[in-house]
């Protein structure tokens, strides 16, 4: 791709732009915790059955990261970027008047959808045109406000639930993805690659299907229905193997898994994976506990899960001088125990 170096100025606002996408997208995974209890009751159906909501969301962001990219280099870095704001957007309109648990699910892929292209496209560009010494920097600058929205999700989910109504919740993405799309026509540099790989699609027809198969899986297991949970892991484990040896076999596959080779980045997503899912499954549980084990309300429940991410972002500041101290290896052990 070729591409302008833009000044600094604009740098930083093309930054603060992709931190306030990954804002909405972290807000909008959180303050639904606190939720979950009262769109059970006016869904008519068991408060674990709105997994499916998550699991849903999840699941469209899987199956549309690995595209992000080459739709970028095929449309244009700002195309996709705007028009994955604009699919978010609306899916949080269709969220939020959604009236059964199908129309709420169908409504989060969509969302999923729009967040797979929203967050790593916007990354992507920033990353272009941003210089070597000030990545630490800009990657914290985007990081912070994805530590904001944990902080503010639960809480506020809990006093709109309480004292208002949960469609709320996704309406407070309106508001900011209309000015998101606006700032994106002035800051958003229109990249292509200068020649277009080919789309990989039978990569892309294996991931998907891997993905697919694993997330339903793992869903069918935790509701220990094995009949149906087993046979959806085995196809996922197939299919994942699949996509590994089709990654080797193509010139230009969709997941370049050759990129591991590189033990730095090998042990950056291994570990990262399973230090992610551990943490992110917190914010999760815990609102359920609250509400449903100790019976408090939703407000009390956002309030107490508030301090988890509290201590998150409290310590962010100290992150670049620690490993600058210590170094990556010492800080992650200690981190780790």
């Amino acid at each position: 791709m070729t591409y302008k170096q833009p000044e600094s100025p604009r740098t930083t606002l093309l930054s603060l732009l992709v931190a306030v996408t990954f804002f909405m997208e972290n807000l909008d995974a959180t303050v639904i915790t606190t939720a979950i209890p009262q769109m059970a009751k006016d869904f008519a159906v068991n408060p674990v059955a709105l997994n499916v909501g998550i699991s849903a969301y999840l699941l469209a962001v899987a199956v549309g990261i690995p595209m992000s990219g080459w739709l970028a280099e095929r449309f244009g870095a700002r195309t996709v970027f705007s028009c994955a704001i604009l699919i978010f957007t609306l899916a949080s309109v269709m969220c939020g008047i959604s009236y059964s648990l199908p129309m709420f699910t169908l409504s989060r892929i969509l969302q999923g959808i729009g967040g797979a292209m929203m967050v790593p496209v916007g990354r992507m560009v920033v990353l272009r045109v941003t210089e070597k010494k000030d990545m630490v920097k800009t990657i914290a600058f985007i990081t912070w406000p994805g530590l904001i929205a944990p902080v503010l999700g639960p809480p506020l989910g809990g006093v709109i639930v309480t004292y208002g109504h949960w469609p709320w919740i996704f309406w407070l993405n309106i508001p900011l993805g209309i000015l998101a799309m606006m700032a994106t026509v002035y800051l958003v540099p229109q990249f292509k690659a200068e020649q277009l790989r080919p789309f990989d699609a039978r990569g892309f027809v294996l991931t998907a299907t891997a993905c697919t198969a694993l997330i339903i899986a793992l869903e069918y297991l935790g509701q220990m229905h094995l009949n149906v949970g087993l046979p959806l892991l085995l196809l996922g484990i197939f299919c994942s193997v699949l996509v590994y040896r089709h990654s080797f076999s193509h010139p230009q596959p969709l997941l370049p898994f050759s990129a591991l080779t590189i033990s730095t980045f090998r042990n950056a997503v291994v570990g990262g994976s399973l230090f992610r899912a551990s943490i992110n499954a917190v914010p999760f549980l815990l609102p359920l506990l609250f509400q449903l084990g100790f019976g408090w309300s939703a407000a009390q429940a956002g309030v107490m899960v508030l301090w988890v991410f509290a201590g998150n972002l409290a310590m962010k500041p100290a992150t670049t001088w620690l490993m600058k101290r210590w170094g990556f290896r010492q800080v992650l052990m200690i981190n780790g125990i």
